[in-house]
């Protein structure tokens, strides 16, 4: 009787990081955009850390900081467990 293993070549492979990332992204944005911001997915680098530029409102606002920890990494990690971090750069 032939073997009941699950052929492993068949299974689809998840999409690379950077795309379930970007796909995340385009989900918050629009929440963004209406405060008159907007982010951009610069980076997300092997250790799973997400580098992020705020556009718009976004700069220099007081509240960027809790988007940017609160919001949006608290709902990335949530959706994809390979995410470890996001950071905001210039």
């Amino acid at each position: 009787m032939a073997s009941m293993n699950a052929d492993d070549s068949t299974a689809t492979p998840p999409p690379p990081l950077r795309d379930r990332v970007t796909e995340v992204i385009e989900r918050i944005r629009p929440a963004v955009q209406a405060d008159g911001g907007d982010i951009e997915l610069v980076n997300v680098d092997e250790a799973g850390r997400a580098s992020i530029r705020f556009h718009g409102a976004c700069v220099g606002c007081p509240s960027s900081a809790v988007t940017l920890h609160h919001g949006i990494e608290r709902t990335l990690r949530e959706r994809i467990p390979e995410v470890t971090g996001v950071d905001q750069v210039e």
